[in-house]
């Protein structure tokens, strides 16, 4: 049976089956009868097949008036499909208002004449239906309906009225603790929708009001930033110093302070939610990740298996079908653990206990890189090789890969071949061009280096990596500082923010004899994002202005972050700090 061919039939079946005068009246123990008589049956099939001719305009007249004669739900709400079908609003409005009317009561009739208003944006007219939607229904399920509006507004232009007309709808909510928390959320939401962020905090802030254990407010405070957030942050530290707060809650303030960069913070939040619930998973990996992050190997350790025995089926039992990104991350960061600690051969097994096939050529590219820590180059060069290409960017992820495994064990000009042979086959990949430059670099051909970034600007003039390395080479060199100054100003219009480019800014006026205003910004950057290569540059400029403890203080920070950064090691070995 054709699919068209269901579906009239199944029209066909329903329109005596689903109440109104057109069935007939059923008695105890008899079987359920149709009055469906000849002509209706026939303007049915008529409207059914207008609309799989393409007759959109027929069918939906034919099945209308189906709908009127038959007094039938299930053909009004037909009758509405077809008019969406044909993408036009206007009918289905009519249609969804006709079975509005006939049946006051049907929910199903009120929800769609309520969606398709808000989908032609008329606001104004969706008032008493989304009053209607909500009218009876018990707390719980009322509450979970109300937390559900914004959806129904996700897409309208003017969110600024469709908070207002919520707003309107939730006026008897707004005052009572059972459904006001919830609520005041929704509305929060949708002034939130509407670019209206301090509505929202107040809306948080009238929420907690009426429920200070509602999680609700709290999650929407979580959602603001800029100006509005220092107060949203005291409310949601205010719910979580209340007993037992949502474990999801405070995750997801975790997080937050994670992108923050506040980890001190967000490494707390984690033992208190270890201590709170223990059984809630993805805390211990995120404590371990810090743990690791910190250098506290052993901690990071127990952290992490503890993770790996909450997601793992105890023995005897139905293992999982496919390994979660939680554990993939797991076992990767145990595999570090065990590398850093010089157990390599564990290291390996932890990978070997990855089974998943979107992670293959990440869990095989570590493994090369611990079969080359165990001088096994050729070998580690010949595992990236057979690792199958899946997706498009694949081949491209093995030459970096491979790249990245020679530069760390500064086999420069294998690298540097590799990088050519690539290009070869891609010469439009400014990022392997790039790749190629910094090659260059550090093999001493800086003319090279600056042909080829020159070459990336040319082709992409908005990748500001190439602006910031070029201008930072001729700082380093001491030459052309001008046009040094111009080339990382113009990486800066495109990463204001980036902690590197501010790097290269601040060496540019070390050089240029603006000592005070590097270490400013060196400081400012090093803050952002400590790293080996900007401590080096910041002691390097304070040791050059007599300030020697505070140097010798910031590069020992920079080798605890990074004992091999080249730069860092440099440095300290050219302006010999005494022990």
């Amino acid at each position: 049976m054709t699919r068209s061919f269901r579906r009239i039939t199944l029209t066909l079946l329903l329109a005596g089956a689903c109440g109104g005068t057109f069935s007939a009246p059923v008695k105890a123990q008899s079987p359920h009868n149709s009055n469906l008589d000849g002509p209706l049956f026939y303007q049915l099939l008529v409207s059914e097949l207008s609309a799989q001719n393409g007759d959109g305009a027929a069918a939906y007249a034919l099945m209308l008036d189906a709908a009127r004669k038959a007094n039938s739900p299930r053909l009004y709400e037909r009758t509405v499909e077809l008019a969406l079908a044909a993408r036009n609003g206007e009918s289905a409005l009519q249609a969804a208002q006709a079975w509005s009317q006939a049946f006051p009561v049907s929910r199903d009739a009120n929800r769609y004449l309520l969606q398709i208003l808000i989908g032609m944006n008329k606001l104004a007219d969706a008032l008493p239906p989304l009053k209607r939607d909500l009218a009876g229904l018990p707390q719980k399920e009322r509450a979970v309906a109300i937390a559900l509006l914004p959806r129904y507004f996700a897409r309208t232009a003017d969110k600024a009225m469709a908070a207002s007309l919520v707003e309107q709808a939730l006026a008897a909510d707004l005052n009572t603790t059972g459904t006001g928390p919830t609520a005041w959320s929704t509305v929060g939401r949708l002034r939130l929708m509407a670019g209206d962020a301090q509505g929202a905090l107040e809306a948080v802030r009238q929420g907690v009001a009426l429920g200070a254990k509602s999680e609700d407010p709290i999650a929407l405070a979580l959602n603001l930033t800029g100006p509005q957030w220092s107060a949203a942050e005291s409310l949601v530290r205010k719910y979580l110093s209340s007993a037992m707060p949502a474990p999801e809650i405070r995750m997801a303030y975790a997080r937050k302070l994670l992108d923050a960069l506040r980890f001190a913070e967000a490494y707390a939040q984690m033992q208190l939610l270890n201590t709170e619930k223990p059984d809630y998973t993805d805390a211990w990996l995120v404590r371990g990740s810090l743990e690791l992050q910190d250098k506290k190997l052993a901690a990071a350790e127990a952290s992490l298996k503890t993770y790996i025995a909450l997601n793992t089926a105890p023995p005897g039992t139905e293992p999982r079908a496919e390994m979660g990104r939680g554990l993939v991350q797991a076992y990767l960061l145990l595999s570090q653990i065990a590398e850093h600690n010089q157990q390599l051969d564990e290291a390996q097994a932890y990978l070997q206990r990855i089974d998943s096939p979107p992670d293959t050529l990440r869990v095989q590219s570590r493994r090369a890189m611990i079969l080359a820590r165990q001088g096994k180059m050729a070998e580690a060069r010949a595992l990236i090789h057979s690792i199958p290409e899946i997706q498009p960017e694949d081949a491209r992820t093995k030459v970096s890969a491979e790249v990245q495994l020679l530069r760390d064990y500064k086999q420069y000009p294998a690298a540097y071949q590799v990088l050519v042979d690539a290009i070869a086959r891609n010469p439009q990949d400014v990022e392997l061009v790039y790749d190629q430059a910094m090659l260059a670099e550090k093999m001493g051909k800086l003319n090279e280096m600056e042909q080829l970034l020159r070459q990336v600007i040319a082709a992409k003039p908005d990748y500001h990596h190439a602006y910031n390395a070029l201008g930072y080479s001729l700082a380093d060199r001491n030459i052309r500082l001008p046009e040094a100054r111009q080339l990382v100003q113009k990486a800066l219009e495109f990463a204001p923010e980036d902690p590197f480019i501010i790097d290269s800014l601040a060496w540019v006026e070390y050089r240029s004899g603006n000592t005070t205003e590097a270490v400013r910004l060196l400081r400012g950057a090093y803050q952002t994002r400590p790293d080996a290569e900007i401590a080096a540059h910041l002691g390097e400029i304070l040791w050059s202005m007599g300030q020697q403890s505070d140097a010798a203080d910031i590069w020992k920070q920079g080798i605890a972050l990074n004992p091999e950064n080249d730069t860092l090691i440099e440095t300290i070995k050219r302006l010999n700090p005494k022990p």
